[in-house]
């Protein structure tokens, strides 16, 4: 076992795919001489040279575009892009290149493409450099979506993505990339974490916390809180939002009959939204409460670092959540 942040798991699966495969190759602007934005490949150059480490132009569009084809002709592209904010201007290439392929040729080409990406604020970086889109991304057939919020997910999931034959869209939470509250322990040996599986990463009886990436450790805090109080939470991280794996959140609401959904998106249209219409759809008969979401407010990421922190989720926020429908 290694004791790795975020960003160390993240490093360690590309080293290994990229070693245990020559196919696989990175692409992205600065992830060559300079590492990366995040220094998540940081002497990859020296290791693999500059074949299989592409610095690129600045042009998100036309890193999403050329690693697209290349995934075409039988080759596994690990595009970065320096924040999801400007997979924006990759939208058409994601959306409507990689996630289709496969379905307009009628399953003749897969796209094995991984475009990676820092997300979610946090940072102050402002308004047009901290959002959390992911459920935009999720909203399409044929692209998986990713978001891993500990080490050992992170690890397990990217190599998962690399050696998936379909496109991923795999969301790195920005905030927690060094955090040494999300420090975990990471096998040294070879193994990989299934996508589209959701984890129970707390077990309790008296209501049911669903989240993930960021909102992940948010919600622990919370339940550290809550228990304090006698209130037990079972908290599922879903890890994956596409596909969505609903098994392990039907089975705890069916035994605590009340949740809250944390998310730091946007709550207009977010994932929690999902989470609620598919626990009313499939577990009408165990609502015994209102469904709650905590979510970041519906406002611009402010600069300011205090402002920031008052329009994310918080620890505070989900324990009165939980405490009202109790």
């Amino acid at each position: 076992m290694a004791r790795l942040t975020l960003r160390e798991a993240i490093t360690e699966a590309l080293r290994e795919e990229m070693r245990r495969d020559e196919n696989v190759f990175i692409m992205g602007e600065e992830v060559g001489a300079w590492g990366g934005t995040y220094a998540v490949t940081k002497g990859f150059l020296d290791e693999f040279g500059e074949r299989r480490v592409r610095d690129t132009p600045i042009s998100e569009m036309a890193i999403a575009g050329a690693a697209t084809g290349a995934a075409m002709t039988g080759t596994r592209p690990v595009a970065e892009f320096m924040t999801i904010n400007f997979a924006f201007v990759a939208f058409d290439a994601i959306v409507n290149h990689a996630a289709k392929v496969s379905y307009m040729f009628n399953g003749q080409f897969d796209c094995p493409v991984v475009f990676r990406a820092p997300g979610g604020g946090g940072k102050q970086l402002g308004a047009t450099h901290s959002h959390t889109p992911d459920v935009i991304f999720a909203h399409f057939p044929g692209l998986k979506v990713v978001c891993p919020a500990t080490p050992y997910d992170a690890k397990g999931l990217l190599k998962s993505a690399i050696r998936d034959n379909s496109p991923v869209m795999f969301i790195e939470p920005v905030a927690l990339y060094t955090s040494p509250k999300v420090r975990d322990e990471v096998p040294e040996e070879e193994f990989t974490v299934p996508i589209g599986v959701s984890d129970v990463k707390r077990a309790g009886s008296d209501v049911t916390i669903v989240t993930y990436g960021e909102g992940l450790h948010t919600s622990l805090d919370a339940a550290k809180a809550l228990a304090k109080e006698g209130i037990e939470a079972e908290v599922i991280d879903l890890r994956t939002l596409q596909p969505l794996d609903m098994g392990p959140v039907i089975e705890s609401f069916k035994k605590t009959f009340k949740a809250v959904v944390v998310e730091f998106g946007h709550q207009t249209y977010g994932i929690g939204a999902e989470i609620v219409a598919r626990l009313q759809d499939e577990a009408f008969d165990y609502i015994d409460a209102p469904i709650k979401r905590v979510a970041q407010f519906d406002v611009p990421a402010p600069y300011s670092g205090e402002l920031e922190r008052a329009a994310l989720p918080n620890a505070d926020r989900v324990i009165a959540a939980v405490k009202e429908i109790l």
